[in-house]
């Protein structure tokens, strides 16, 4: 059983993203402030545009993850041309060596509206007196918006800012995939798309992979060239000949571009999503009869003509994704070219965390397209945002989800704080907007430092679509289904990027209150650019510009005075002790064997939640690829155990300086909040998480 979805396949292609200049370059930065001020100063040397220039900023706790802090600063390059930076740090490295990172958010003159990231930079920092030094540095890439890539004009020439699947938008190519070249001058302006037979080469414009160790280029099959509205990328699909290893990407367009680093995959899948972001609703078809199927949605109806509906328990389903595995007969042709891998390869759908088989998985009948067919079981999880991967010999594909009703006589999905007629609207292209905020304490063993204790309060004004509604369940820990595992890989680096739907809102000053000995009277909550709200300390380590508080167990409030989106709000929640883990969490995981965790306290309907991560770095420079894979199962605390399955834990790469955290929270506050345009948010939330982690080694 087949049915393509070729043509909703081929417009999800389109990815957005301007892209222009690209600069790759080493950035090293030399820093020192007073443990008691917020001035961070120094200099900076970034390779191919200069040596000490000025550094200066401040440095504080990071809303990342708990145990890391930011330096926020300015590079001034010349009087006109500046780059904002944000460098994120562990906290053990302000007394010793750790891995930082950066990132370029904008700046002015040359740099105005740059991007860049650094994936990877080794430093040390520390301590002498009342004063802070630290040395990072790293190599990354810089984009500008400009045609100058740092102040020099010249002769347009093709220039590679990323080389991504065409389905989750990250690196590594799959044999016989869809894949998109992004960057600036790659094809005259306008959109050209191909018919099967796809052209290797058009108007002399040609993709070509070429091994790093040497040998003959091999120029790929041209999906379209599209160049308008600040976006130049074209779509091409990697011939299944070509064989897995390193290689150097060029495009020729008149000029040939500078090479850009890049790695074939015998397999890699990705699953579309409605918005071509790479994350959220999956495009994932409910098949009704054997003429008819509806296109996956929150609730039951139509729109622009296309049926839609939630899925149900023992419905069959088909996912559209590219990257299951080279098919050199189905390249470039445009027939019935299929081929079911799963008759050769262990393949499974992951739905809601239950391996489920598949009935077929392989070409749609379009070249580059997969699609994937499975059954749902009856006791899937249910929901709005259930998440679904799809594995290929133990190897996951990244996080989607999927629409599923509660049963078959449900005429939409059901998601704790939403109403049908919000999920309708939503189903519809609008919006709803919620506050999450979580207060969170997490006490953390570090390898050769000892224990951290991390405290933190964050949250933020969100405005999500239909489609990103993972993206509020994740930060709202009442969306959470319970008794489930959930699998995340997370790529950064070489020309790695994401979209979404999810915009914060301005709700300007916030305060919090807690109990006494928690040192938290009408203290303001740090506001970044993106809207993001945090207070984070760890406790025994003094940070420059940080606020030091902690978090006994108690009452805590928090207070909005009102912004430029949101008017003001106040709500309160009780945080208790963290859960008691019988005999402590381990230093050591055995991946095969799963993980069992036993506890006692809290309350039997307190949530639980248990995270474990890992990260592997590939490659080198600005090609350097930092992987990381991450689960999350949930429970209730009234369970008083989990096991973690070997199916879930041999996701996670082995190696030392992992992380496991268990923690808990009470049910969460709600509250309400008007919005400056009129109406209210349509949810408030404010959670608590209080919790344990330690650094295992996963073997």
């Amino acid at each position: 059983m087949t049915k393509s979805l070729a043509t909703f396949g081929l417009a999800l292609l389109l990815t957005a993203g301007a892209q222009a200049a690209t600069i790759n370059t080493t950035m090293t930065v030399r820093g020192s402030g007073a443990l008691t001020g917020t001035t961070f100063t120094g200099t900076a040397d970034l390779t191919g545009i200069g040596t000490n220039l000025g550094l200066a900023g401040t440095f504080g706790a990071s809303t990342v993850s708990p145990g890391s802090y930011e330096a926020v600063f300015v590079i001034t390059v010349s009087s006109t041309d500046k780059l904002n930076v944000t460098l994120t740090i562990p906290a053990t490295a302000l007394v010793g060596a750790g891995n930082g990172s950066a990132k370029v958010t904008g700046g002015t003159g040359t740099y105005a509206g740059a991007t860049g990231t650094f994936a990877s930079m080794p430093g040390s920092g520390g301590i002498s007196g009342t004063s802070l030094s630290l040395t990072f540095s790293g190599a990354g890439t810089i984009i500008t918006t400009g045609s100058g890539g740092g102040g020099g004009g010249g002769t347009p020439v093709p220039t590679i800012s990323a080389v991504q699947d065409a389905a989750s938008n990250t690196p590594n190519i799959a044999q016989g995939s869809i894949f998109i070249v992004k960057g600036t001058n790659l094809s005259a302006s306008g959109y050209t798309p191909f018919d099967v037979p796809r052209p290797t080469s058009s108007a002399g414009v040609k993709v070509t992979f070429t091994p790093t160790a040497g040998g003959a280029g091999t120029d790929s099959y041209l999906v379209y060239l599209y160049n308008a509205s600040g976006v130049n990328q074209i779509a091409c699909i990697l011939p299944s000949t070509v064989p897995t290893g390193n290689y150097n990407v060029t495009v020729t367009n008149g000029t040939v571009s500078a090479p850009f680093a890049t790695q074939v995959v015998a397999s890699k899948v990705g699953l579309f999503t409605q918005d071509s972001s790479g994350s959220g609703l999956a495009s994932v078809q409910n098949y009704i009869s054997a003429s008819v199927v509806d296109l996956n949605r929150l609730t039951t109806g139509a729109i622009s003509g296309i049926t839609i509906s939630p899925a149900k328990p023992g419905q069959t389903l088909l996912a559209y994704g590219t990257g299951i595995g080279g098919f050199a007969a189905g390249d470039n042709n445009g027939g019935a070219a299929y081929k079911d891998f799963s008759s050769s390869s262990t393949i499974q759908a992951i739905v809601g965390g239950l391996s489920v088989p598949v009935l077929y998985a392989g070409r749609a009948g379009y070249p580059g397209e997969d699609q994937i067919n499975f059954t749902l079981p009856a006791n899937v999880p249910t929901g709005c945002s259930v998440s679904l991967q799809i594995s290929v010999n133990g190897v996951l594909s990244a996080p989607v989800s999927i629409a599923i009703a509660p049963d078959s006589a449900s005429n939409a999905c059901v998601l704790p704080g939403y109403t049908t007629t919000q999920l309708q609207k939503f189903d519809n292209g609008g919006t709803l907007t919620t506050g999450s905020f979580a207060i969170s304490q997490f006490s953390i063993t570090v390898p050769s430092f000892g224990s951290v204790k991390s405290d933190s309060i964050s949250g933020a004004f969100t405005t999500v679509s239909g489609f990103q509604l993972g993206s509020a369940a994740s930060s709202n820990p009442t969306l959470i289904q319970s008794g489930t595992c959930t699998v995340i890989r997370n790529t950064s680096g070489g020309g790695s990027s994401s979209a979404g739907s999810v915009t914060n809102l301005d709700a300007g000053n916030i305060t919090v209150n807690g109990p006494g000995g928690s040192s938290l009277s009408n203290t303001s909550l740090k506001q970044d650019a993106s809207n993001s709200y945090s207070l984070t300390n760890t406790e025994g380590i003094s940070i420059p510009g940080g606020t030091s508080f902690t978090l006994p167990a108690g009452t805590y409030s928090l207070n909005g005075a009102g912004g430029k989106d949101v008017g003001s709000f106040n709500t309160s929640i009780s945080i208790g002790s963290p859960l008691t883990i019988t005999g402590g969490l381990p230093n050591s995981v055995t991946r095969g064997a799963g993980l069992t965790l036993n506890w006692s306290g809290g309350n039997s309907s307190d949530f639980v939640e248990i995270v474990g991560a890992n990260s592997t770095v590939t490659g080198t420079g600005a090609s350097a690829i930092t992987n990381t894979v991450e689960f999350i199962c949930t429970t209730t605390a009234g369970q008083r155990t989990f096991t973690v399955p070997p199916s879930i834990l041999t996701q996670l790469p082995a190696g030392a300086n992992g992380t496991l955290i268990v923690a808990s929270g009470t049910t969460p506050a709600t509250f309400n909040a008007s919005l400056k345009a009129g109406g209210s948010i349509d949810a408030g939330v404010f959670a608590s998480l209080v919790g344990i982690g330690s650094s295992p080694t996963y073997q």
